[in-house]
């Protein structure tokens, strides 16, 4: 359904933009003909030229909005509650790729991650959480601390 209306959206985009430009070009047309005095009595319609002018650049900027912009504020928006739902005894894996379990939470800015079988203890920035696994991490047999 998302990529049904993304391609709708994008098909009514690209219409108005087509339009925008036909506009212009009919606008330029009237312009052309009164500055020769061939059809001295078609003026330019200032609305047209104005929405030639401007409704190319408005369009730039609502695609832009829906496929770059808004898109990122929803997954910044996941990836702060995430980081802010972090609880010990939470699996995670961090952006270098390690896996560990939060023995310790010391501030809004700190975790204290087990690594290893050993459960080595090492302290990362907050944002350096990748994700929180549901399950854990398992290569056949064998479990990956």
């Amino acid at each position: 359904m998302k990529s049904t209306f993304s391609r709708m959206f994008a098909f009514a985009l690209c219409l108005m933009l087509s339009l925008s430009v036909a506009a212009f070009a009919l606008a330029e047309t009237a312009g052309d003909a009164a500055a020769t005095g061939e059809a001295a009595q078609t003026e330019v319609n200032p609305v047209a030229a104005l929405l030639g002018t401007f409704l190319p650049m408005i369009l730039i900027v609502v695609v832009f909005y829906f496929f770059l912009i808004r898109p990122q504020r929803k997954k910044d928006k996941k990836v702060k509650e995430m980081l802010n739902a972090l609880k010990v005894g939470d699996r995670v894996c961090t952006i270098g790729g390690m896996y560990g379990t939060i023995t310790n939470i010391r501030d809004e800015n700190t975790v204290t991650l087990a690594l290893g079988p050993q459960e080595i203890p090492v302290v990362f920035a907050r944002w350096a959480i990748r994700s929180v696994e549901e399950i854990s991490v398992e290569n056949d047999s064998e479990v990956l601390a």
